[in-house]
């Protein structure tokens, strides 16, 4: 890895090429700045990355034509330009990207962060792997934000320097997380999906507020296990305490497994040079054949909305996008053929301005996340039901209890005229 100036390492970008960009806490901020103005020269640049955070420079108007922005996740930086056009969203399994990439790919960059070189001359992507491996090795130039505030994390996000064509040197803390709101309604979610959880359990969580509250819910649990896409900062309390332990993983024993973390700084600095925690490419962590060898393992996981036949939608409201198949249908699957384990769909009963969440049937254009057939348990703030082995007449009056008071009447004559009930 030669360290050069920021210009130096994108003077080969030329038109029509294709760059991919390391993303989440890992988001290299200022490669971006960089390869706009790069940009403002050249027509037909497409960029891709699973999530972005932070500023989007790249999707100022004054570069339509010039570099376009592709998601396989879309994230609220992201949301407004893919909804208006501005930006393409390119569904697909995120366990399905790196092989994407490897097979159908022409990649040209890739655009990642990293901590300076150790003594051995290895580098770490730090809080991120996702498909970044896959990237470095596709792409003809790799131009890497050398930044020493990126944590050393284990696994296989520590990569040799000379896998890095450029480096660019650019001191700026990593991309952090809000601590998301807590209520009374996302703490009774959590104490009913802890009770479904056994103890040596292992788990995989999603992102927001009801995996942190199942978190602190589980704390008189023993001997837990984490295979998950993504880690925060919830379970560094259940680890210092011993709750996670990882003893009764079938592989990857005594270790947290995810592919990326996304949290505060303070857990970023729990994540460095830390041995229980392995952060691994995409493929592996969400490869449903790995998956489904951890006896009881339990995925929990959200949605915008259900359906009163089981269908989840967690990716759009209608046609409108909101973020992207994510993990989820990996690790429902995974979990559901796994001894002794089982998914959860966790969501409150309605909208935080009091929209049903529970609904007769998913907004018209909506992409279903989850099949009905895949999907086992639902939990609202009402209770939890196994919708595994019901009729279509039986879920739907499972649902229907789920549902926020005020919205069961509604269903219910709905549920009558469409002849379940």
């Amino acid at each position: 890895m030669k360290m050069v100036s920021f210009d130096d390492a994108l003077q080969d970008l030329g038109h029509n090429m294709s760059v991919y960009v390391q993303g989440i806490a890992m988001t290299p901020t200022a490669l971006l700045e960089a390869l706009s103005e790069r940009c403002r020269c050249l027509s037909g640049v497409r960029l891709y990355h699973i999530h972005l955070e932070g500023p989007t420079p790249h999707l100022d108007a004054g570069l339509a034509g010039k570099l376009h922005d592709i998601s396989w996740f879309v994230g609220r930086n992201t949301r407004d330009a893919v909804n208006r056009g501005a930006a393409d969203h390119l569904p697909l399994f995120l366990s399905d990207i790196p092989r994407f990439i490897e097979q159908q790919m022409a990649l040209d960059y890739a655009l990642i962060q990293v901590s300076p070189p150790d003594k051995y001359g290895y580098v770490s992507l730090g809080t991120s792997v996702e498909a970044a491996l896959s990237a470095i090795k596709r792409a003809r130039t790799v131009v890497a934000q050398v930044n020493p505030q990126v944590p050393r994390v284990r696994g296989a996000a520590e990569v040799p320097a000379s896998a890095i064509t450029w480096g660019v040197w650019h001191e700026a803390p990593l991309h952090t997380m809000p601590t998301p709101p807590r209520d009374a309604v996302t703490s009774q979610i959590a104490a009913y999906v802890a009770e479904l959880v056994p103890d040596r359990a292992t788990l995989q969580l999603g992102i927001g507020a009801i995996p942190n509250a199942v978190l602190e819910a589980l704390r008189n649990h023993r001997d837990l296990g984490i295979h998950s896409e993504m880690i925060s900062d919830g379970i560094q309390p259940l680890m210092e305490s011993g709750v996670i332990t990882g003893r009764y993983k079938a592989v990857d024993v005594g270790l947290v497994v995810a592919t990326f973390a996304f949290g505060s700084a303070r857990f970023y600095g729990f994540l460095n040079e830390n041995p229980a925690i392995s952060l691994r490419s995409v493929d592996y962590t969400n490869d449903t054949a790995v998956i489904r060898r951890h006896p009881r393992m339990i995925s929990i996981n959200s949605a915008i909305e259900v359906d009163v036949t089981g269908q989840v939608a967690a990716e759009s409201v209608g046609t409108r996008v909101v973020s992207g198949v994510g993990g989820q249908m990996d690790f429902v699957r995974g979990a559901s053929l796994a001894p002794d384990g089982l998914s959860i769909i966790a969501l409150p009963s309605r909208t935080r301005d009091g929209k049903p969440r529970i609904v007769p049937t998913l907004h018209p254009g909506a992409a279903v996340t989850t099949t009905r057939n895949h999907v086992q348990y639902v939990v609202t703030e009402y209770g939890s039901v196994n919708l595994h082995g019901l009729t279509l007449r039986e879920r739907v009056r499972a649902l229907i209890g789920l549902a926020h008071p005020a919205d069961r009447d509604a269903l219910e004559r709905y549920a009558k005229d469409a002849w379940f009930l």
